[in-house]
């Protein structure tokens, strides 16, 4: 079939993504989470899909796993790894507002994913109801956590993949026609500083500040980045009151590296600085290095083929950031990242789509669909 002559509309997507996109979803508030999940649910269920709810663990949020039917069930299919949480609180709305602007369209988590994930849907409806049916089954699996690294849902996600044939990540396209062919390591870290309280109007020099240590610890960190490895805090909690020496402060590090042996390298480093009674540092939820197996550049030939019948241009490349995919891909499951949308700004309250690639890139979509046998 010529599925670059599917009558993608990308002015009719944009009006049926607009809801998910009012529905703010941050990963830690589980009940907004499940409301994005029910319009999912909902969409998925008016497709023919067969859906099922799976609780969240861990205090976060549902997931949804939804099968199509297909004559092959019994089949390794294609697995469609997607994620409804976003990094945005609840009221970020009223900062940066569903909006159109010309050729581009604002709104939180429009670009990080709710586009692609509607954009791969859109690809699946569009192929139905032109008769075609794909040469394998289709599952897809939107989970609920994957900004924080996938903790409570990771094994599902591997699970789902261990029995696909290949796994398609609607996460965010590269620029200029750019697909997502591998991705860095990742590891993150809980770091503590603990002090000595005291008033500090009245008694200062009998306190220690957990707050002034941890801003050398700090700095401290963020200095070790160089060309192998970054490292990064992104969160600080301290204090509770001024006339307080703090006892007490609390930070996350994000460190990544392009190869598995200098995350390693990193982790021992951050691990190597903990001072018991003064500083604690906890590693927590890692992502491996996904490079690409030859399966993955079957996948990449296909893109790279269908990106040409619909006119697009076309790059590959291993990406930081972080996705479902490294997990799926470092498990050695043909894997291809980078299938949504195109856009920018994402993690940010300018965050933008480029609202022509809602159908463009849904076509490309709906070519690997059919085209992975």
């Amino acid at each position: 079939m010529n599925f670059a002559q599917l009558p993608f509309d990308a002015d009719e997507m944009l009006a049926g993504l607009r809801s998910w996109v009012e529905c703010e979803s941050p990963t830690f508030d589980r009940f907004a989470v499940n409301r994005m999940m029910d319009l999912a649910s909902r969409e998925l269920a008016m497709m023919g899909a067969v859906v099922e709810r799976i609780p969240g663990r861990m205090g976060l949020g549902d997931v949804v796993r939804a099968r199509f039917p297909h004559a092959k069930m019994n089949k390794p299919g294609i697995l469609i790894a997607g994620h409804l949480d976003t990094v945005h609180p609840i009221g970020t709305l009223e900062k940066l507002p569903f909006r159109r602007d010309g050729a581009l369209c604002y709104g939180p988590g429009i670009c990080d994913m709710k586009g692609g994930n509607y954009l791969a849907l859109e690809a699946i409806r569009q192929l139905a109801r032109s008769g075609a049916q794909t040469p394998l089954p289709i599952t897809v699996l939107f989970t609920p956590d994957e900004e924080i690294g996938t903790p409570s849902q990771r094994d599902l996600v591997e699970a789902e993949a261990a029995r696909s044939r290949a796994v398609l990540v609607p996460e965010p396209g590269r620029p200029k026609g750019g697909v997502t062919s591998g991705r860095y390591a990742i590891a993150r870290f809980n770091i503590r500083t603990i002090g000595k309280p005291s008033h500090s109007g009245v008694k200062l020099a009998e306190g220690r500040s957990a707050i002034a240590e941890m801003a050398r610890r700090v700095l401290e960190i963020e200095a070790m980045t160089g060309p192998d490895c970054t490292f990064s805090c992104g969160v600080f909690h301290a204090g509770q009151w001024v006339n307080c020496v703090s006892s007490e402060a609390e930070a996350e590090v994000l460190t990544m590296a392009k190869r598995q042996a200098d995350l390693d390298a990193g982790v021992e480093r951050m691990l190597a600085m903990a001072k018991p009674g003064v500083f604690e540092v906890t590693r927590g939820v890692t992502r491996p290095v996904w490079e690409p197996n030859e399966g993955c550049m079957e996948l990449v030939a296909l893109a790279e083929r269908i990106h040409g019948q619909v006119g697009l241009p076309f790059r590959h490349e291993s990406s930081g950031g972080g996705s479902d995919g490294n997990s799926t891909g470092a498990m050695g499951v043909p894997t291809l990242d980078g299938l949504g949308v195109d856009g920018d700004k994402y993690h940010t309250l300018q965050e933008h789509i480029e609202v022509a690639s809602l159908a463009t890139r849904g076509k490309v979509f709906a070519g690997m669909l059919m085209g992975i046998e």
